[in-house]
């Protein structure tokens, strides 16, 4: 049984405030409070939306929970209760609070919880004007819990609204991107990607793996400079799987763009696997995504294929490299990042 966090504990601390018809659980944390939540209302219709598919699929373990991932909410009828467990970024808690407001009732009360270190306190501010009523309900562990009813309802929600486009320029290639908030380093080229795309060879043909894709930046670039390349974009969160689609569309490319938790949705083979792979859950930092992505790789690449990827410096990830190739070389580093390459025998 998985240890209650905090933010979830709090919320089980204020169990009266959890009892709904019809409830939408947004964020929860893989840690066992939906089991808690379908305990409190046995006969409730219970539902739980994630942005990332793994935290869809551990919620789909729950009897009697419905879950859904996805770029926007569910339009649910009817809801009485939402649980929002607010996210590191502030952009997309802005835009997940518009969401919430095109699909609550004039009956919906919205109880947002979080870690202070997560910046919960900023929900007050962002969602108070929004509010007829508004309650500090508790500030206990280290967790602010609200709660928020009357609320200004919207006609609908479009996530094509929060979209940003920005020119990325490297090398003698310059290409537009598309993002939205939730994405890895939303409307900017990141210090990794970069000095990735600096050093990295393109080949003149085959299938290439994105694994990572956040906007779509590194496929678009080797699309562009080869448009022979078949290529396959891969990423857990819907909403990067969104801005991959909108950013290939926008440079008139194509490619396979996949919703997967690592390399659980992908088969066949790639010449080429390039990465900047993710190392972050949450607030806290968590390796085990990248290294378990390092550890698979090696099967999913053809004969004399090749592995390219970005880590920060202080990451230990030429042990598995060593361990899976035999060999690697280091092909760029400065102070933060560098650049591996590998190549299966």
């Amino acid at each position: 049984m998985s240890r209650l966090a905090n933010p979830s504990l709090l919320l089980l601390r204020n169990e009266e405030e959890l009892i709904g018809e019809r409830i939408l659980v947004i964020n929860t944390m893989r840690d066992g409070f939906l089991r808690e939540l379908k305990q409190l209302n046995p006969n409730s219709d219970i539902h739980a939306f994630s942005y990332n598919l793994a935290d869809h699929q551990d919620s789909q373990k729950y009897q009697g929970i419905t879950s859904h991932v996805g770029h926007s909410l569910p339009i649910l009828e009817e809801l009485d209760l939402i649980i929002y467990y607010y996210p590191k970024s502030k952009p997309e808690a802005l835009m997940m609070l518009d969401n919430i407001r095109a699909v609550a009732s004039p009956k919906t009360r919205v109880l947002i919880v979080g870690d202070n270190k997560g910046g919960v306190k900023s929900a007050e501010k962002q969602f108070k004007p929004f509010a007829g009523e508004f309650y500090k309900l508790e500030s206990a562990k280290h967790c602010v819990l609200f709660e928020f009813a009357d609320l200004t309802l919207l006609e609908n929600f479009d996530i094509r609204s929060y979209q940003t486009i920005f020119t990325v320029s490297v090398n003698d290639q310059s290409f537009e991107v598309a993002s939205v908030p939730g994405v890895f380093n939303h409307g900017k080229l990141d210090d990794g990607t970069r000095l990735l795309l600096e050093q990295i060879a393109v080949p003149y043909k085959g299938k290439v793996l994105d694994f990572g894709c956040g906007a779509g930046i590194i496929a678009t670039y080797l699309g562009l400079k080869t448009p022979e390349l078949r290529l396959n974009c891969l990423d857990v969160s819907a909403l990067a799987v969104y801005a991959t689609e909108q950013t290939l569309k926008l440079n008139n490319l194509e490619g396979n763009v996949i919703l997967s938790d690592g390399m659980q949705a992908v088969s066949g083979q790639f010449d080429l696997i390039i990465s900047n792979p993710p190392f972050h859950t949450g607030i806290s930092t968590d390796y085990q995504i990248a290294e378990d992505f390092l550890a698979l790789s090696k099967q999913f690449l053809k004969p004399k294929g090749k592995l390219t990827l970005v880590a920060n410096s202080f990451l230990k990830y030429q042990p598995i490299l060593e361990a899976q190739f035999g060999e690697y070389v280091t092909i760029a580093k400065n102070n933060k990042f560098a650049v591996y390459h590998a190549q299966k025998s």
